[in-house]
Parts: structure tokens; sequence; C-alpha cells
């Protein structure tokens, strides 16, 4: 695995790399057009988040629920080499199948977005695997999701199996105030993939990498 960006260290001492250069369909009433805008925050816990977000005046607009997402790639992998994403994501009873095109050079993660849903979680597989597009990688994560009233943006709480992160989703001119007023500079926002984050995690543990999910219990 190539070195070539900057590390940053999170509260417990744990590090990650993440590279500055670096409509959503899902929120129609707050970002409408296809394309992606956001960034993610390392955040100390669960609990300390919520209470910063309210103390900031956000408040859920939708609840803790658990996502299980599968990345779908050729044998190939010619949509990773080519820098684009396939996935479809379970969250709960409803189910969506994500494009991701290029990124666009940014201090913001910025990449063109389509997204749909789907009625049958297991067809829409099925359907891809004839196409010969299978799993390739599969993370999960529990997300609650928050905003302001009468704001562009949201927040998201996601609960991950290597920490705690917030993502800001919306025009880049509300993220970076609103990120600096949480008390995030500029040089901690990330753009890398949770895919990214869980590889360099990996490396900087010796761990062979697989999929990122919580250990059953």
């Amino acid at each position: 695995m190539h070195h070539l960006v900057p590390r940053y260290q999170i509260p417990d001492g744990r590090c990650f790399r993440h590279n500055r250069k670096h409509t959503s369909v899902r929120y129609p009433d707050r970002v409408k057009t296809p394309l992606e805008i956001e960034i993610k925050l390392v955040a100390a816990s669960p609990q300390k988040t919520r209470s910063l977000l309210r103390t900031h005046g956000f408040s859920v607009i939708k609840p803790r629920i658990f996502e299980s997402n599968i990345v779908l790639d050729n044998p190939q992998g010619s949509l990773r080499e080519r820098g684009l994403l396939l996935r479809v994501r379970r969250a709960g009873k409803l189910f969506t199948c994500t494009y991701k095109g290029f990124e666009m050079p940014s201090p913001y993660k910025r990449r063109e977005e389509r997204e749909f849903t789907v009625s049958d979680f297991d067809e829409c597989l099925a359907v891809f695997a004839a196409l010969g597009y299978h799993e390739s990688f599969r993370y999960e994560k529990y997300r609650t999701e928050f905003a302001r009233p009468k704001e562009p943006g949201h927040v998201t709480l996601d609960e991950t199996p290597i920490g705690v992160f917030m993502e800001l989703e919306g025009p880049s001119r509300w993220i970076g105030p609103t990120a600096r007023s949480l008390g995030y500079p500029q040089k901690v926002w990330i753009t890398a993939s949770y895919a990214a984050l869980y590889f360099e995690w990996c490396e900087a543990r010796g761990v062979e990498p697989g999929s990122m999910t919580f250990r059953k219990s």
C-alpha cells in the first residue's frame, strides 16, 4: 500500500492517513444535485458527539439504524481501478443502489452520485452478479442523521468497527463553516472512503484485511 498521504491521529492514539486532494437521492430535501460533497471527521465517542451536535442546534432527523454496505466489482477490479464505485446498501427495510463517479480535486470529497431504491435486495445483487459484478468489499456501520432547521446540509454520526466518525454533507459553503464551528479546522478534514480508512487501519495493526464488519458475539 502506498504511503503518499498525510496521517492524523484520533483520540485513542490510532492513526489514519487521508488524501487532501482528494442529489443525493437519499436527501432530496437538502442536497438537490447529483453531486456528493462531503467530509469525514473523527469523533471521540457517540455520546460526546450527540452532545456536541445538540449544543450546536442539531437534532435527529433519522434515528440510529444498522447499515450493511456491499461494494461490487468485476474479477479484474475494473471499477476500483477507474476510481468508480457501485454499491448496494441495506438499512433496515430500505435498500438502495448507488453509483459514484470520479473524485474531483477539492478540499472536500466531491464526486457524481446517482442513487435509487430497490424493492428486493437479493434480486438486485443477483442482477449485478449476472452482469459480472460480485461483492468485493463489505462494510457495516450504525448511522444516525442530524440537521438544523432551514439549513442545506446534514451531519451523520457513524459508529463503525474502526471508530466513530461524523460525515458532513451538503454545499461546500455550508460544510466548511459548520466543521469549523464544531471545532474541526480544515487540516483534520478527511476525504478518504471508509474502505480506504479500513485498509489503513489494518495495515497499522498488521491485520489481514477482509471486510469492515462488527464481530459477532
